[in-house]
């Protein structure tokens, strides 16, 4: 079993690769087939995985997340840090804070066009925490 701690710094608002980060904790571990479990140690902020392929498609998500939580809206009387403040913790519940991926053969057995990503949904930058355990 293998315990890392990653630091994403985010720029605001959009998804981080770290899909290589992981590969490199679990090829690390040592463990060649079980699990690998990411997780990150926020409310505002959340994992995907995602294509990697075509950057548009993580640019439509952000698109669709726009429109189904938009900031400012009125409905929200949680705003003590600004208008995207619960728009992010609705966004971060609507994704997930964990991920289990598969280890086979030393790697995540992501598939093709699938690629791990911190999802920032604060407009700001932040410096993220993610913890890594493979077993």
């Amino acid at each position: 079993m293998s315990n890392t701690k990653l630091v994403v710094e985010t720029r605001g608002r959009g998804t981080y690769e770290i899909t290589a980060e992981v590969q490199r904790a679990v090829a690390q571990s040592g463990v060649t087939e079980g699990l690998c479990t990411v997780f990150v140690h926020h409310t505002s902020a959340s994992l995907i995985i995602c294509e990697n392929a075509d950057p548009d498609v993580r640019r439509d998500l952000d698109a669709f997340f726009a429109r189904l939580v938009p900031d400012g809206d009125r409905l929200f009387t949680h705003t003590a840090e600004g208008p995207d403040d619960m728009p992010s913790h609705v966004r971060s519940i609507l994704t997930q804070p964990s991920i289990g991926i598969p280890v086979d053969r030393g790697r995540c057995d992501l598939g093709t066009w699938q690629g791990l990503y911190l999802y920032e949904h604060r407009t700001a930058p932040h410096r993220r925490r993610v913890t890594v355990v493979v077993r």
